[in-house]
């Protein structure tokens, strides 16, 4: 049974995201993940991290907590901020959807995070914060054979 962990705090800075996106990937290598499921998690927790950063503290700094657990070949990953929260998540969820058309956002956040990973959880509460969980599984057929080396 594999498990391990890791807790990152960071500024809600954008010069942050790509620091976070790569941390979470170079974590996620010891399951020896194929380039299309590494691409997949680093593409959701940008968006996950992007999400915090513009939404979460708006024009304002604040901290984002990043855990990223393995448990045998599940990553669970949470990004967490504590900024000014989501009123209505299932709104927030909805493809096309933005809270900021001044800035030009997408509003495809959370439907590129559910495309990306096998689960999508978001909990939040207005003026608490924000807890996005992801969860992806990476295939068994990626395992180095040990007896090889």
């Amino acid at each position: 049974m594999h498990n391990n962990y890791v807790y990152i705090k960071i500024p809600s800075l954008s010069t942050n995201e790509s620091f976070a996106r790569a941390a979470v990937a170079a974590f996620c290598t010891s399951l020896n993940p194929t380039i299309e499921e590494i691409s997949d998690i680093k593409t959701a927790v940008s968006e996950a991290v992007t999400n915090a950063i513009i939404h979460g503290y708006e024009n304002t700094v604040g901290d984002i907590v990043i855990q990223c657990r393995i448990r045998d070949r599940l990553v669970e990953i949470i990004v967490e901020d504590f900024g000014c929260g989501i009123v209505n998540v299932d709104k927030a969820k909805e493809p096309l959807y933005t809270s900021k058309p001044e800035l030009e956002r997408s509003g495809m956040g959370f439907a590129v995070m559910e495309t990306f990973m096998d689960e999508l959880v978001v909990l939040s509460e207005k003026d608490v914060g924000t807890k996005v969980i992801l969860r992806k599984t990476i295939s068994s057929k990626n395992e180095i054979n040990s007896n090889f080396w």
